[in-house]
């Protein structure tokens, strides 16, 4: 495909199924997406007082708003930013990240030091393969197929997808309990007078988390629902029915899609686990993200970002007239569903080499991925920490070479000194918040 089109399919399918987890969460008690776990809290309990058409008519608008919000944030900040990054060396480019792989550890699911290990067997991983620089074989084990290291796709194949088919398999027998719906209804005045402060302060929640690196929509989601929580004047409602509850997942969650792409285009590093995805597409297509991007090629990024837009403005028509329709889904039985999707899967690692040893290793990282979920560790510090261990390599190298061996002078530069401190605040960020909580909770039971 022209790379254009390849990416726009990609960033389509990223803000279109960010709101599309919701129709799920709020019907069946299920999330469709990690990042609308935080819907199912409030838009379950409204659906099942009968008012599915309000929650879904509510978490439609919200999401809307929070997609353009941050795609506009997106095509503003994106080129400032740029303009920024060529004063990045690789010493700054080292720093920045490691403080990305920092910030593995405050993300809520697996908790930190899962996250921390998750990440650094990603390094290893991107360790596979011939040495850059010196030639030198590492891990390969006699297999010169593995000389150019690991291809992204068969392991985000496997990591991913495959590994969700092996979750689904054992839950074949669940019974979900399904609500019925009439129609999307869209938010009453009263509905809007009570929730318009809460997606305005979720939008800018969740642009913000999104641009942190290794964040993402899960994160914001939940952020965005707690803080919704904190300023309310009714917080006993949420966990019954709250409207605000579902605006403020929502419009988090879908501003987070736009902030997660602004490092993924400017610094090459994923703000989640699903611009992971989409970095690999770039960089599969000849965009290489950094700075040189929104100079050499603006007429691509800007086409990108017109057509996030309009895709955050079509869901809010589909999500209107077709969730019911896109509901439906859930009733097609596992076994039939999910060898379909095994099978494209398949198909998809195959087809980027017409490599078998693509399919083998896309087979093999989904054990690994449902041993990781089986354990309680998540997949995306895996994906980001595999990404990222190239660049930390590379950079690390040049680095070195500027310096003739001398490490010490990597965190002497302003800039690079800055991002490493950031990056232990980010590790240290859970022990410190862990310690203020017992801290005010011995005050409060003294």
């Amino acid at each position: 495909m022209d790379p254009v089109a390849a990416i726009t399919v990609l960033t389509t399918i990223y803000v279109s199924a960010t709101f599309a987890g919701s129709i799920t969460a709020i019907l069946i008690n299920t999330p469709g997406t990690a990042a609308a776990a935080a819907t199912c809290l409030d838009g379950f309990p409204l659906a099942q007082r009968g008012e599915a058409g309000r929650a879904l008519g509510i978490a439609v608008v919200a999401s809307t708003i929070g997609g353009i919000f941050s795609v506009i944030v997106l095509a503003i900040g994106a080129p400032l930013l740029a303009r920024v990054a060529y004063e990045f060396r690789p010493p700054e480019y080292f720093a920045l990240t490691v403080f990305g792989l920092s910030m593995l550890a405050s993300i809520s699911e697996g908790g930190s030091v899962k996250n921390l290990m998750g990440g650094l067997f990603g390094v290893w991983l991107a360790t596979i393969g011939a040495d850059a620089t010196t030639g030198v074989e590492r891990f390969m084990f006699g297999n010169y197929e593995l000389y150019q290291g690991l291809n992204f796709i068969p392991v985000l194949v496997g990591m991913f997808a495959l590994s969700e088919l092996l979750v689904q398999s054992t839950r074949l027998n669940q019974i979900m309990e399904q609500i019925s719906m009439k129609a999307v209804k869209l938010p009453s005045m009263a509905d809007y007078k009570k929730i318009w402060k809460t997606v305005l302060r979720s939008c800018g929640i969740g642009t913000f988390i999104g641009i942190l690196p290794a964040e993402g929509a899960t994160v914001a989601s939940m952020i965005g629902y707690s803080e919704a929580k904190r300023w309310s004047k009714t917080p006993e409602e949420f966990g019954k029915g709250a409207v605000e509850g579902v605006a403020g997942a929502e419009a988090a969650n879908n501003a987070a899609t736009g902030g997660a792409m602004v490092p993924t285009m400017v610094l090459g590093i994923p703000g989640s686990g699903t611009t992971a995805v989409i970095l690999v597409g770039l960089l599969v297509h000849g965009l290489r993200p950094g700075p040189h991007l929104f100079t050499e090629q603006i007429d691509k990024v800007y086409s990108i970002f017109g057509a996030m837009l309009v895709a955050n403005i079509m869901f809010f028509a589909l999500g209107l007239f077709a969730a019911k329709l896109f509901a439906r889904v859930t009733l097609v039985p596992s076994g039939i569903l999910w060898p379909i999707v095994f099978a494209f899967s398949v198909l998809g690692a195959y087809s980027l080499a017409q490599s078998m040893i693509d399919v083998y290793i896309a087979l093999a990282f989904g054990v690994i991925g449902y041993l990781f979920r089986r354990f309680g560790f998540a997949i995306a510090p895996v994906a980001i920490g595999l990404i990222l261990g190239e660049m930390v390599e590379t950079n690390l190298q040049n680095s070195l070479k500027m310096f003739d061996g001398q490490w010490w002078q990597i965190p002497l530069q302003p800039l690079a000194a800055f991002f490493l401190i950031l990056a232990v605040l980010g590790i240290s960020q859970p022990y410190i918040f862990s310690a203020l909580k017992r801290r005010k909770d011995k005050k409060q039971g003294s």
